[in-house]
């Protein structure tokens, strides 16, 4: 007997839940910010633009003039503007439902943040620790809360140089350096959860396949393959969307596409690469994050 595709129909109502989406000016994270706004939810677009921020903040009240939708500015690449924002955050609200990690950069020239992290690294993996970390209270105290990351097909290629994560002894090779940082993004959610042994928030990963987004602007190929072989947005968003929402989703669950190659297709549960669950790996991450960026949690 087949099983109906999952799809936003199955996303249950969430009046009187909050969201944060990080990255909800465009693509993924504008759509899940839409889609958990049509359903009840408070959400709060944390995003690095926000005369941006407040055109699609405008927007999704026209489209649903009931939808609570907020605008704070949050920039991954500097860990004093994650601060801010979890600051600002915490003295105004005591309660977070939902934390989707969806900001993210990919493969752009060689370039750092603020903070001296190689700019994808410290984008994709280090921002959303820090990030995670300083809600971490806010979400512990909150019933039912879910914390999301959001990876890619990329992480089978990731093979994390510990020893030099900003690559100032290699050539810079930018796709092996967003593999990593996809990867990355795995390990930190699978020891997230080994670490919370069962209590507190769920802490579900997904990848949204090959999703036509502004995110490839800067791969020449998968740009100009984009119109032919990407989904649309509104079904590469299924999968980050089930991980944020799907009643039955358990602790370190990964959802991507069910299709060939995982690129295409309907919300199922995926397999990582073996490297993505080596605990050892994880844990040695985690307390190299939780050194340079000063959230230990």
């Amino acid at each position: 007997m087949s099983t109906a595709p999952w799809t936003e129909a199955n996303v249950p109502d969430l009046m009187g839940k909050r969201a944060v989406v990080t990255g909800a000016t465009s693509g993924l994270g504008r759509e899940t910010a839409r889609a958990l706004a049509s359903k009840g939810a408070e959400v709060v677009l944390a995003v690095r633009d926000t005369d941006r921020g407040e055109k699609v903040a405008a927007e999704l009240r026209s489209a649903q003039p009931v939808a609570e939708v907020t605008v704070r500015k949050l920039d991954l690449a500097s860990l004093a503007s994650i601060q801010a924002f979890a600051d600002e955050l915490l003295g105004e609200v005591e309660r977070l439902d939902i934390l989707a990690n969806n900001a993210g950069v990919m493969v752009p020239p060689l370039g750092y943040t603020e903070d001296g992290f190689e700019l994808q690294m410290g984008t994709n993996h280090f921002g959303t620790y820090a990030l995670t970390g300083r809600l971490m209270g806010l979400l512990s105290k909150t019933p039912g809360a879910r914390i999301t990351v959001t990876s890619s097909v990329a992480h089978r290629r990731g093979n994390p140089d510990l020893t030099d994560l900003d690559w100032g002894s290699r050539r810079y090779n930018a796709w092996r350096a967003y593999g990593d940082s996809k990867i990355a993004n795995l390990l930190f959610a699978f020891e997230l959860n080994r670490r919370l042994g069962g209590t507190g928030p769920t802490v579900c990963a997904s990848h949204p396949g090959w999703t036509r987004t502004d995110l490839q602007r800067h791969s020449g190929m998968a740009n100009l393959l984009n119109p032919i072989v990407a989904m649309p947005v509104e079904k590469g968003v299924l999968a980050p969307l089930r991980a944020a929402t799907d009643p039955d989703a358990r602790s370190a669950d990964f959802f991507g596409p069910d299709g060939r190659g995982e690129m295409r297709g309907y919300p199922v549960r995926v397999e990582p690469v073996e490297r993505a669950k080596d605990p050892e790996l994880a844990r040695r991450l985690w307390e190299i994050s939780a050194e340079r960026t000063g959230v230990a949690f």
